[in-house]
């Protein structure tokens, strides 16, 4: 791999006994918090035992060690796990979300957000952000992010990447003026940046050429249009934690996305000599590590989510600075199944970035029906990837119904347990659950369908993590219908049946103690 991750791998291995499942057989799991190049080899020796090594890419990694001198690598966190892989996912879970996740925005519940990148792209106004912003009132959105093309002259990905300077064409008021109209409208201010690149057309590679990426005497590589700046150089840090902190503090920001959609090829520096070129991938991620740990700490109010064009970036070394990451650029609900399916192997719900978009899907085309679209979005941390100018009463209406479910249940997707209950990849009904860490008082369920076919019978949905000796209400959300009352043992054992109509159908069900439902407020 070639200087940081991509969204091909990810550095963890899990070794079974051969004979495992989600709530039985032994299971060892191994994670690296490191966001760069990494490597796993899993060798049995002669008397049969296996070792597993994990660690720095050796392929792009060298260190010139001084006499005296320590070299820090990344850590492993390894869990056993006797139950299978449910129980080893289970801590992987808790221990980040309450370890190596930190900062003021660790336990919090996160807010719902609508995003400007599909309704505007690069082409918008000071006035078109507010009127987008009026749209969502009345729908449930708690945080209006500005995406891409707010900066320098970033009419395209061409150019301005670099220049985090608001755009006075676009914004003749800048950041601050458009904040404080955005939080006139009772909303948040957020913000999107990719401190970490470079387009040749911008003032900042016109003024240092020098701090990007490139090898003297070749020309650049680019991807999107764009190079790295070599953030192992300590004159590049420096300037873009001075030119980040001046930007966070312009205006009422609360929220930051951060992304990264470039992985590093050529890598060079010239800030290292020649003996030490090796050295350049790990003091990279080393630099970046510096700056995100310098903001973070200097506006802990600030939500930051880390992004690598779309999950590039989702790994437990950035989860140590950033809370929650964005999962996939993939909104589509039958990929995005599989997406939080894998990532929930290691990475809590409260890291996972899912959200509502439009249709037909920007990847793959496909059109799923926004119940589904909304019930798989729910399991993250939620919000809307939608042009609400365009709503009609009944899209406001559905918006706002749905936003009131995730703010019912969002404290179980933060803080809850997670059941992975049949998978996408052997099923064609596959489905996961959350239930509260304490009481086991309830639960919120996700049934699914992939394919709809006429001689198959769809099989019941055994639930988890139940107290088999409790009454639970089960009903269908967002509209809370069908209420039905079973026993503890009874959803554990015989389990639920759901009936679909369609391919792509998935249903998000409520479960709680009895006396203790009270609904949603109206």
């Amino acid at each position: 791999m070639e200087g940081s991750q991509v969204h091909r791998a990810q550095p963890f291995v899990a070794v079974t006994d051969g004979n495992v499942g989600e709530e039985n057989g032994v299971v060892r799991g191994f994670s690296l918090i490191y966001s760069g190049a990494f490597q796993s080899v899993l060798q049995i020796n002669q008397m049969g035992l296996l070792r597993v090594n994990m660690g720095m890419h050796p392929d792009v990694f060298t260190w010139k060690l001084e006499p005296g001198e320590t070299f820090i690598s990344p850590e492993s966190v390894a869990v056993y796990s006797s139950n299978g892989l449910g129980q080893m996912s289970r801590d992987y879970h808790r221990l980040y979300r309450t370890r190596l996740a930190r900062g003021g925005w660790r336990d919090r519940l996160r807010p719902i957000l609508l995003n400007t990148w599909e309704p505007f792209h690069f082409t918008f106004t000071h006035d078109s952000l507010v009127d987008l912003a009026k749209s969502a009132q009345g729908t449930g959105v708690e945080l209006f992010v500005l995406d891409d093309g707010w900066f320098g002259a970033r009419d395209s990905s061409d150019a301005g990447l670099g220049d985090w300077y608001p755009n006075t064409r676009k914004l003749p008021k800048g950041l601050r003026g458009l904040g404080d109209d955005i939080n006139a409208l009772r909303l948040d201010f957020g913000l999107w940046v990719e401190p970490e690149s470079v387009n040749p057309d911008s003032d900042l590679y016109r003024a240092h050429p020098e701090w990007a990426v490139e090898v003297p005497g070749k020309r650049g590589v680019q991807m999107r249009n764009q190079l790295l700046l070599d953030v192992a150089n300590e004159e590049v840090q420096i300037h873009l934690i001075h030119v980040l902190t001046d930007l966070f503090a312009s205006a009422n920001i609360v929220y930051v996305k951060w992304d990264h959609n470039r992985f590093v090829s050529n890598p060079f520096s010239r800030a290292l000599p020649p003996d030490r070129q090796g050295e350049f991938c790990h003091r990279y991620i080393l630099g970046m590590y510096n700056i995100v740990r310098t903001l973070t700490n200097k506006f802990p109010h600030i939500l930051f989510e880390s992004c690598g064009g779309g999950g590039g970036r989702f790994d437990p070394g950035m989860l140590a600075y950033m809370p929650q990451s964005w999962a996939s650029d993939n909104t589509d609900v039958e990929e995005r199944i599989k997406i939080q399916w894998g990532f929930s192997y290691v990475y809590p719900l409260s890291m996972l970035g899912s959200h509502v978009s439009t249709v037909p899907n920007h990847q793959v085309e496909r059109v799923t029906d926004w119940g589904s679209r909304a019930a798989v979005a729910h399991f993250g941390t939620f919000g809307y990837e939608l042009n609400m100018l365009e709503f009609s009463s009944e899209d406001k209406r559905q918006a706002l119904l749905d936003s009131k479910v995730h703010i019912s249940i969002r404290h179980l997707v933060h803080h809850g347990d997670w059941y992975r209950l049949r998978s996408p990849y052997t099923s064609n009904w596959p489905g996961w659950m959350c239930v509260s860490s304490e009481g086991s008082d309830e639960a919120i369920v996700l049934t699914y369908q992939r394919l709809r076919h006429t001689r198959e019978t769809v099989p019941s949905f055994l639930l988890k993590g139940l107290d088999k000796d409790k009454k639970y209400a089960v009903l269908e959300m967002p509209h809370q219908q069908n209420k039905c009352t079973y026993g503890g043992d009874e959803l554990m054992k015989r389990g639920l049946v759901t009936s679909f109509c369609h391919d792509f159908e998935a249903h998000l069900l409520y479960v709680c103690e009895t006396g203790k439902f009270a609904g949603m407020n109206s």
